[in-house]
């Protein structure tokens, strides 16, 4: 009877440590308490934008929220598809309407990209009001990153150079590409003072000139070819925030 006790505490003692390795797999951690990158939940991203973040005239899957995805993927991050908060002609403060009347599908993201503000030129409204709702803007999308760390503004591309605007008097021209010049230079003072990662595609968005394949089909907005250089140089600064583990 002795022996059937002793086999008994035995079993019960080989099954409490086989739950107690279970639970310290399925955490993902290690036994220093140190979350293992094999083991990671799937990451989350939020893209906050306009026409260019949803990626006019180009598919879904060729925007550059989805090309920055699929890239993630394949260095083996786990990453759900991103929810991308933008429409065609959103200006900052239709940005700042939508996101006050409906909140993101989640409180936190581990990744927040924001693009905006083309259309506040476009429109004519003022380079004052664009730095007061920008910035209103980034610190909402600190908010849903947890950590400015997280987030990387994309600056604003030129369409001066689309055949949209080949057909406008060459000194609307020169004021277009001169205004951009300056809500980016706003842009990016106001990013890097808040100590968020700032991107400039819009050199490469310039190239569209001399490149048409750089150029949508309706003559205004990015390729997918454009995007695709887009998130060439963004992926650096991407691994660091979501490092694959490999």
């Amino acid at each position: 009877m002795y022996m059937n006790y002793f086999r008994l505490e035995k079993f019960s003692l080989l099954i409490c440590m086989g739950i107690l390795m279970m639970y310290n797999s399925s955490s993902g951690k290690s036994r220093s308490g140190k979350r293992t990158y094999s083991d990671t939940i799937t990451k989350t991203y939020l893209a906050l934008g306009d026409s260019y973040t949803i990626g006019e005239s180009v598919n879904r899957t060729e925007n550059f929220p989805n090309q920055l995805t699929a890239s993630l993927r394949r260095t083996g991050l786990k990453i759900s598809e991103p929810e991308v908060r933008a429409r065609t002609g959103w200006t900052t403060g239709d940005l700042i309407s939508s996101l006050q009347s409906t909140s993101p599908q989640q409180k936190q993201y581990d990744l927040v990209t924001l693009l905006i503000g083309v259309n506040n030129q476009f429109q004519g409204r003022s380079l004052e009001e664009y730095k007061s709702e920008f910035s209103l803007l980034l610190q909402q999308a600190i908010k849903y990153a947890g950590d400015k760390k997280n987030v990387i503004v994309i600056s604003i591309p030129d369409y001066s150079v689309t055949p949209f605007a080949a057909s406008l008097p060459a000194d609307e021209v020169h004021m277009i590409s001169k205004q951009l010049n300056s809500f980016n230079k706003a842009q990016k003072e106001i990013t890097l003072h808040t100590g968020v990662k700032f991107i400039n595609i819009t050199p490469i968005s310039r190239k569209g000139r001399k490149n048409p394949a750089l150029q949508a089909f309706d003559g205004l907005h990015p390729s997918a070819m454009q995007y695709t250089n887009w998130v060439k140089l963004m992926l650096p600064a991407v691994k660091n925030i979501l490092p694959s583990g490999k």
